[in-house]
């Protein structure tokens, strides 16, 4: 049997450039792109067994192109390769299509390991990441329990509904905007908001933000 295909995506360049001289040694790197549009379109043509990509990508997040390349190459496997350390992110990529999450501060061989790991058919968690969700898990471990805010989602929720732009919330919570703008929209989906004012008057409700 041949080498383990890899694809890599990416937006920076010398990230692409550092992990394909990493991985080469022991994998067979069949490309690398740089924009979530474009992974989604190259993959299908190189079907490779193993994908590694940032959540934070121009064209399309790594969330949208993760959920589309699920059902258009469901053998392969996704890992996420990402500065972001929200466990939220991370829960919802392992939930809907992810076999892995690995921190860009992790060292390299613990990409490789992740890489080993869902080649078995395995998960692959970066350790400080599965600490939060075992807590998580600890703290409710019921499926089917009644939706309540976390910590992240009511700091989010308070900034905007304050009047705060998604850019001055992520600022003020030292994270992306992208990162704000995922909480912003699971928060409208998980309790049917529609529009900001629901938003707002939810915030109220849930006693966020006074009334006035």
């Amino acid at each position: 049997m041949g080498r383990p295909r890899i694809l890599l995506a990416d937006d920076h360049t010398l990230v692409l450039a550092a992990f394909r001289k990493l991985l080469e040694q022991d994998f067979e790197v069949v490309g690398a792109v740089s924009d979530g549009c474009e992974l989604v379109s190259f993959a299908p043509q190189v079907k490779p067994d193993v994908i590694v990509l940032d959540i934070g990508m121009p064209g399309a997040s790594g969330m949208v192109a993760g959920l589309e390349l699920r059902k258009v190459l469901p053998r392969t496997r996704l890992i996420v390769l990402t500065m972001n350390e929200d466990a939220e992110i991370a829960r919802e990529a392992l939930r809907l299509w992810a076999s892995g999450y690995v921190l860009k501060k992790s060292g390299g061989g613990e990409l490789i390991s992740a890489i080993r790991e869902v080649l078995r058919g395995k998960t692959y968690v970066t350790p400080s990441i599965a600490r939060q969700l075992e807590d998580a898990f600890i703290r409710d471990p019921r499926p089917d329990h009644k939706r309540e805010l976390t910590a992240r989602q009511r700091e989010v929720l308070q900034l905007l509904a304050e009047g705060r732009t998604m850019r001055q919330a992520a600022d003020r919570l030292h994270v992306t905007t992208r990162t704000v703008a995922f909480h912003k929209y699971r928060i409208m989906e998980e309790f049917g908001l529609k529009t900001n004012s629901d938003l707002v008057r939810f915030a109220i409700r849930e006693r966020v933000i006074p009334a006035a």
